[in-house]
């Protein structure tokens, strides 16, 4: 077989690093505006600036000099260096976010894509498969198997190339119709829809480039169906007219005393029977806070009024008093006490209530807009009556999934989608829904009445016309009912800070909430539909301006053939991290409602499809093992499918952000997630040539707020493995890593041929090189003939980079001490540098060297190290642990204290002295006078702690410091 002709990519090579994770971070903060995710919600999506590089730099050659191959391609040193520094400067402007639509930069990143590609096909005109594989007047498509929330064909689309999107899961396959697919059909159209009432005339020469038009129609239509709605559900939305009595009490409202104010959101609470018999007639609210508003100046609370058997809420403005942050709570989870009697209402009580359907709710308060901001009210008979008039005429009545890890309500009885709604709520949003069909047939109306011709085919059967323009924009309406259904159900939260409704899917989890906002959908509030519109129509803007074709598939990435002859880049499940199907199963259940006439086959079953989703969820396998041996198994046939099909000129980039646990086994503790994940990699047939860290995510956004979250994807570069890949044994593996790595790292840290990785980076990137090595053997062998594991691989790697013997937590300590000190840092960094050294930090938590929570973490100093700590029963002992518990024995007790613990310990003498050598001598490089004492003294007393330790019947090396 005739090897390709395949140079190097500048993504095997050099990255600008820090500006990509600039951009990335950037990307995340809120506040910047539009943004194509916001089209509708996916979960773990990655930002568009590391999509758009990667993309990039794996398909521009890198110009450095390469031979072998039956070819030579590129410059020298210099010349390189000097066109690498051009290619990074592309990558600096198309990663910004204010350059997301810049023409000039995207084509100017367009042109090197496709110059590369000319030069790659005359490298190959001569190859059998040339007219199959390089035609140069043609760049490949772009494949993602794994499409998700569309990030990656998205920007593959605006790099110019044909994209290709497929996933099993209905949901995801219909947010990429709307991210690639649908845009590029209509691009150019102008909207058809009539103008809102207040709007000036459309001119003739506007600009309805891209999918301007589109937009503009999601606008309209949008508006039109609000104003439906307010006609037939307007009733169960009143607003609240505020009367002498409301004031009686709120100087506040004396002003608006005769005035109707629009409600922005109904406050409840979750009630259950006191469990105290006396009261057990009562329905006793469950209230995590009675907090309104906590903004300074705007302070409001609601403060309960028991009167014998009965309560009320009222609501007072100013500063709340003690303990009405916490409501009637008692402890975190369903810990209650009852108003009226002061029972305790354990969670098993109210599990068992719950499952009994004996829950319900009572309303707290109101929230209305006045002439200045938010006006607090106490509940009104009226408004509760409102409410509780909803007879809804359909019902989701789909099950939740039994996922304990992600899916919480069904503890409380809450069982199918259409428990997790109010009565008004289900009719508000069946309303809407059977809107989006009847908005579809008014678009199909008005476009033919425009002159658009209708060619007889739907969107579904790839039609242009005027049917497959109106059931695009009903997709569109579609996802603005699915983004009220995320702020209009009874697992919101109400945000007393900023003052507004927070949504259900703020975290990868639907999870219960006790006291919950009702938000007014007929309103222009956060949660109403007409701003749901708006804001899809403003994201749908952010979408590429220049109509490359897109086509989107449901489809099993270990069967599927759509990869074949096509860049790949990809971003898979990760592990048993999210449960996506279980979770967008929310959303499955009202878009089938609406989109099922016009995509027949996605929305073919009642939930979204679950057998072949490949994440590791116990609950579907019948145990954990079993769990993960089909994720294993099933990742492994994608990854060797897409091994086998992907053109064979580029690399395939795979992103990983799997935040590893522990498992133990004879060989100790150790982290598995991200060495499963090579194992399987390497197992597919493909060799590693690159491994790059992006900050992919924000650690404040809230699956963080309190945990530790992962705040970085791995992005692995792929080829595939010769077939005739030799074996070759340890000691040849061990030649070649320290023939390589050197010149590696060279480059890594002083900025050779990248732009130089940060410190923190180092040792993920440093894999790269390394695993290249190890990933084009069909197997490196040790001593006994066995292969070498991967694990094994990794260390042997690390240990070129820390240039020393100790342990994976000890190798963290001290290169997370290099770059912090003793200060605290992001959890996300350390998560990376955890990775790459072999250990987790969960395990460094449990060894008692770090303390991490909310996000952050930092290195216990001497001081904080327990007293009582003994070497002996401590299972998990690092030489960084065992020396700093030496020195603070030496600076709590003295050099014999110091001795006897060190002739408990003898085997680790030599390692902490190692150690603190490394540590004097870099504190003193790095001018920490304060932190090099320590280890100055301990050096200093060595002897005399060696002395104490033979003194103490035990000889202790005898390893002297040469100082």
């Amino acid at each position: 077989m005739t090897p390709i002709k395949s140079p190097k990519k500048l993504i095997e090579v050099a990255l600008p690093l820090d500006s990509i994770n600039t951009a990335c971070a950037y990307e995340k903060m809120p506040g910047i505006g539009a943004h194509p995710r916001g089209i509708h919600l996916w979960w773990a999506r990655r930002p568009l600036a590391a999509a758009r590089a990667v993309i990039f730099a794996q398909m521009v050659n890198d110009p450095g000099y390469q031979q072998g191959g039956g070819f030579k391609f590129g410059v020298n040193r210099e010349k390189a260096a000097i066109e690498r520094e051009r290619l990074f400067k592309i990558i600096e402007a198309l990663v910004l976010w204010e350059n997301t639509n810049n023409e000039a930069v995207l084509e100017q990143a367009r042109a090197e894509i496709r110059r590369s590609w000319r030069e790659t096909c005359e490298l190959n005109q001569h190859h059998p498969q040339a007219a199959e594989l390089f035609n140069p007047d043609k760049l490949p498509g772009f494949h993602d198997p794994f499409a998700g929330g569309g990030a990656l064909p998205l920007e593959a689309q605006r790099l110019g190339l044909e994209s290709y999107a497929s996933d099993l899961n209905p949901v995801a396959v219909t947010i990429n119709k709307a991210m690639i697919e649908i845009p590029p059909r209509f691009a150019g159209r102008p909207p058809v829809g009539p103008h809102l009432p207040g709007e000036k005339q459309t001119k003739l020469h506007e600009d309805w480039r891209g999918a301007k038009g589109l937009a503009e129609d999601v606008r309209r239509y949008g508006a039109w169906m609000r104003d439906e709605a307010q006609k037939r559900i307007g009733h169960l939305y009143p607003p609240i007219e505020i009367t002498p009595e409301m004031a009686k009490n709120r100087p506040d409202l004396k002003p608006l005393i005769g005035h109707k104010l629009t409600v922005i959101a109904w406050l409840w609470a979750r009630t259950v029977k006191s469990p105290n018999p006396a009261f057990s007639h009562v329905d006793v609210p469950l209230a995590s806070t009675f907090v309104l508003s906590s903004k300074a100046g705007k302070e409001a609370y609601v403060q309960p009024v028991v009167e014998g058997d009965r309560y009320r809420f009222e609501v007072r403005v100013g500063k709340p008093p003690e303990g009405a942050k916490n409501g009637n709570k008692l402890a975190r989870g369903a810990n209650f006490r009852c108003l009226l009697s002061d029972t305790p209402i354990e969670p098993a009580y109210i599990k068992a209530e719950g499952m009994a359907g004996r829950m319900g709710a009572r309303l707290m308060a109101i929230v209305a807009e006045g002439p200045r901001g938010r006006v607090y009210l106490a509940p009104t008979p009226e408004h509760e009556a409102a409410a509780r008039q909803a007879m809804p005429t359909w019902r989701p009545d789909t099950d939740i999934p039994p996922d304990r890890r992600s899916m919480f309500t069904p503890l409380y009885g809450l069982t199918k989608f259409a428990d997790l709604f109010t009565p008004r709520q289900l009719v508000a949003l069946t309303t809407f829904s059977d809107l989006v069909i009847e908005a579809i047939a008014k678009v199909k109306a008005d476009a033919l009445a425009a002159g658009i011709p209708d060619d007889g085919r739907g969107l579904d059967a790839g039609g242009t016309g005027a049917t497959a323009y109106a059931e695009a924009v009903g997709v569109y309406l579609a996802f603005a009912v699915d983004r009220c259904a995320d702020f209009s159900n009874s697992c919101t939260r109400w945000v007393a800070g900023n003052q507004k409704v927070m949504n259900l899917y703020g975290k990868q989890a639907i999870a219960m909430t006790w006291d919950y906002p009702e938000a007014a959908i007929l309103s222009d509030v956060v949660g109403g539909f007409r701003p749901a519109t708006e804001f899809i129509a403003d994201c749908i803007l952010k979408l590429p301006l220049r109509a490359f074709p897109g086509f989107v598939s449901q489809q099993d990435a270990a069967s599927s053939d759509t990869a074949a002859h096509k860049v790949v880049s990809t971003d898979p499940p990760y592990y048993d991290n999210i449960g996506y199907a279980d979770l967008s199963d929310f959303f499955y259940v009202w878009l089938r409602k609406s989109l099922k006439p016009i995509f027949p086959g996605l929305y073919a079953t009642l939930a979204v499809p679950k057998a072949e989703e490949l994440v590791a969820t116990p609950y579907r396998h019948g145990s954990k093992e079993a769990a993960e041996q089909f994720f294993l198994d099933g990742m492994t046939q994608a990854l060797k499918n897409l091994a086998e099909q992907a053109h064979p000129a580029f690399p395939v980039t795979i992103y990983y952000a799997f935040k590893q646990s522990e498992t133990q086994d004879d060989t100790g503790t150790h982290s598995t997630g991200w060495e499963t994940f090579l194992d399987a990699v390497l197992q597919a047939g493909f060799a590693i040539t690159g491994t790059w860290p992006m900050r992919s995510e924000q650690s404040d956004r809230l699956i963080g707020k309190g945990t530790n979250a992962l705040a970085s994807s791995i992005v692995l570069v792929c080829r595939k493995r010769a077939p005739d890949a030799p074996t070759v044994s340890r000691r040849e593996f061990l030649r070649e890593l320290n023939a390589a790595l050197p010149e590696a790292l060279l480059d890594m840290t002083r900025g050779g041929v990248n732009s130089p990785v940060a410190p923190v980076d180092l040792s993920q990137a440093i894999i790269g090189p390394g695993m290249a090595i190890f990933s084009q053997y069909a197997a490196v062998l040790e001593a006994d003939g066995t292969p070498m594991r991967v694990r094994t691989a990794l260390q042997l790697i690390n240990r070129f980079l820390a240039e020393d013997d100790f342990d994976p937590d000890t190798q963290f300590c001290l290169h997370w001490f290099e770059q912090q000190g003793w200060a605290t840092g992001k959890f996300g960094e350390a998560d990376v540098l955890a990775r790459a050294k072999g250990t987790s930090v969960e395990g460094l938590t449990e060894a008692g060297v770090v303390a991490a929570g909310r996000g952050e973490l930092r290195l216990l100093k001497w001081a904080e190290m327990p007293a009582d700590w003994s070497p002996e029963t401590d299972a998990r002992t690092p030489v960084w642990e065992a020396l700093h518990q030496l020195i603070r024995a030496l600076n709590r007790d003295g050099e014999s204290a110091a001795g006897a613990l060190l002739a408990r310990m003898p085997a680790r003498a030599e390692p902490m002295r190692a150690l603190a050598y490394r540590l004097y001598t870099l504190c003193e490089r790095k001018g920490w006078a304060e932190e090099a004492r320590a280890y100055n003294e301990l050096i200093a007393a060595w002897s005399g702690i060696e002395q104490a330790s033979a003194d103490a019947g035990i000889k202790g090396s005898q390893a002297q410091l040469d100082i």
